[in-house]
């Protein structure tokens, strides 16, 4: 006969609405009894499987809810923890530049301190050397001026020893 409930509740439905109405009533009528228990009969039968397999739907769509929410879960935790990471690594970068800027600024500083200090350690290395050889310089005019007297009086020169003493 029909196969799904709703097709056998229309039956009935059809039945109902084509029996005889009862005389001197309008809102009683007249079915065949046994054709009307078939009908629920059928459907009481059919609704064991329906139900059943409603029930499975619910069951397969309930698992199917709850494995996506797991999942949107575990993709908004791993959402968390790369931002996290990023940030985390972002700050990381930041705090590496500014220790880098700071090494930086240091090298260049004591580059220049460094350079400085170069700089007066030759310019006092120079002084010194200048005024050395201009010492130097000072003694061989003497100790040439000396040797000019003492070479251009050639006999009277030779008559008196050398000072090394006055000459200074």
């Amino acid at each position: 006969m029909a196969t799904g409930v709703e097709e056998l509740l229309d039956m009935l439905y059809e039945m109902i609405e084509d029996a005889k109405n009862m005389p001197l009533s309008s809102d009683k009528c007249i079915l065949e009894r046994d054709k009307a228990l078939d009908l629920l009969d059928e459907v009481r039968g059919q609704f064991p499987m329906e139900l059943s397999e409603a029930k499975k739907l619910i069951a397969a769509r309930t698992d199917y809810i709850n494995s996506a929410k797991r999942e949107a879960e575990l993709i908004r935790k791993q959402a968390e923890e790369q931002a996290r990471q990023m940030v985390s690594e972002n700050e990381l970068l930041a705090q590496t530049k500014q220790k880098a800027n700071e090494i930086m600024r240091t090298a260049e500083e004591r580059s220049r301190d460094l350079r400085k200090a170069a700089n007066d350690y030759c310019e006092d290395a120079l002084r010194r050397t200048e005024e050395a050889v201009a010492e130097a310089y000072d003694e061989i005019k003497k100790s040439r001026a000396r040797f000019r007297a003492v070479a251009g009086g050639g006999s009277q020169n030779s008559r008196q020893p050398y000072d090394a003493e006055a000459d200074e």
